[in-house]
């Protein structure tokens, strides 16, 4: 039996925040409807990489790998038919789980009080930018947006150039182990009682607890920080440093002196270690131009791979840049099968990735590819909603399903 078997989420998502927290919840065994419309379906539906370089509505590799093991479906939001058809699926769930923008389930009769008139149980799971309330909640913005307005954009780069983002929108990958976390705890709470809730997850709050060092600095010491490319305050060598080979590079973190010892032990330079420049942390940071071209001089003449073997047997933190070739050929990650092929209907065999943690007992299992737009509209209608085939047949005729 799987961990969440038996949990049923109606999943209005959309756009990877949203949809990689119920993701992770259909992986471990939860039942996930994911409604769309065709009208105006996820967005993310467009993002490449596409099959073939070619796009459309079921050929994004991002979509499909961000909505593994729903089923699909496709409901008019603005027909009173497609209406009567969601609420049929809020009684049907234990969760109804949304990232829009504050309001617009309240617009259609969905709010949290609604829920509860359909279904007096049900959780209610709300991933929005900042919140449900608040000065700013009804901002619209993306995680490329946000992750500026949280701070990240401002640290990122190098301190005589202009801010560089994060690749991608990096909040949209922060932020749903914590809605998978507060889910779960309200399934919790639910068994515990027979009552249900409304989670106001804001993503912007989120984020923050991953540049809590530099908030508290501000609170505390009243300094900002600021770019500093590659490196840390309080370590040296600290860098990304260029190896032997075509556009191959390494890692070196070295935190304290003992470190920087065994690191010049390593290279075979173990006279640098008492070398005043040197010999202490602060001495190296004062000296860390130069500290970084002794370092490089060294790391161009070797493979990244074997540079990173005789640090780590050293005890040194180290570690190859790796390219998206070099991630999905990585032992470890071979080892630990988080990489998986799933046949989808349009993008034929495609690589799939699982959740970043494993349970022993209910561990879990990828089983579809998300869904073609509205693939299951009809299996959903039938088999979990008890529709006849008369009655679906109205709906499909009349437009609900568009």
């Amino acid at each position: 039996m799987k961990a969440l078997e038996g949990v049923k989420i109606a999943d209005f998502t959309w756009v990877a925040a949203g949809p990689l927290t119920t993701t992770c919840l259909a992986q471990f065994g939860a039942t996930v409807v994911r409604v769309e419309s065709i009208t105006r379906p996820d967005g993310q539906r467009t993002f490449p990489p596409n099959k073939d370089g070619i796009p459309g509505v079921n050929r994004s590799l991002e979509f499909s790998a961000d909505n593994l093991n729903k089923y699909g479906i496709t409901i008019n939001m603005k027909h009173p038919e497609g209406m009567k058809v969601a609420k049929e699926l809020i009684a049907w769930a234990d969760v109804v789980a949304e990232n829009f923008r504050p309001g617009q389930m309240e617009k259609w009769g969905l709010g949290y009080e609604d829920l509860k008139k359909i279904n007096p149980s049900i959780i209610m799971f709300r991933s929005s930018a900042q919140g449900q309330t608040g000065p700013y909640a009804k901002m619209g913005m993306t995680g490329i947006q946000l992750q500026s307005w949280t701070g990240f954009t401002a640290l990122t780069g190098w301190p005589d150039r202009d801010p560089v983002p994060p690749w991608g929108a990096y909040t949209d990958l922060t932020v749903p182990g914590l809605g998978v976390a507060m889910i779960v705890a309200a399934l919790d709470y639910r068994k515990r009682t027979g009552k249900g809730q409304s989670l106001d997850l804001s993503q912007f709050e989120a984020s923050l607890h991953f540049l809590a060092p530099s908030i508290l600095d501000y609170i505390v010491n009243g300094r900002i920080a600021s770019r500093m490319g590659n490196a840390c305050r309080y370590a040296a060598p600290h860098g990304v440093y260029r190896c032997k080979g075509d556009d191959r590079w390494c890692t070196i973190a070295v935190f304290d002196d003992k470190e920087w010892k065994a690191f010049c032990a390593a290279i075979g330079n173990p006279e640098l270690a008492t070398e005043p420049r040197f010999a202490t942390v602060i001495n190296r940071k004062e000296h860390e131009a130069e500290l970084n071209e002794l370092v490089e001089t060294w790391t161009t003449k070797h493979p990244p791979e074997e540079i990173v073997r005789l640090l780590q047997v050293a005890g040194v933190s180290a570690g190859v840049v790796e390219t998206a070739q070099d991630v999905f050929e990585d032992p470890q990650l071979k080892e630990r099968g988080i990489f998986q092929y799933l046949n989808h209907d349009e993008l034929g065999s495609a690589l799939n990735r699982g959740p970043a943690f494993q349970l022993s007992k209910t561990p879990w299992e990828l089983t579809m590819p998300g869904p073609c737009l509205g693939q299951h509209t009809e299996y959903v209608c039938r088999e979990f909603l008890g529709m006849s085939d008369e009655v679906f047949m109205e709906c499909l005729t009349s437009g609900a399903f568009e």
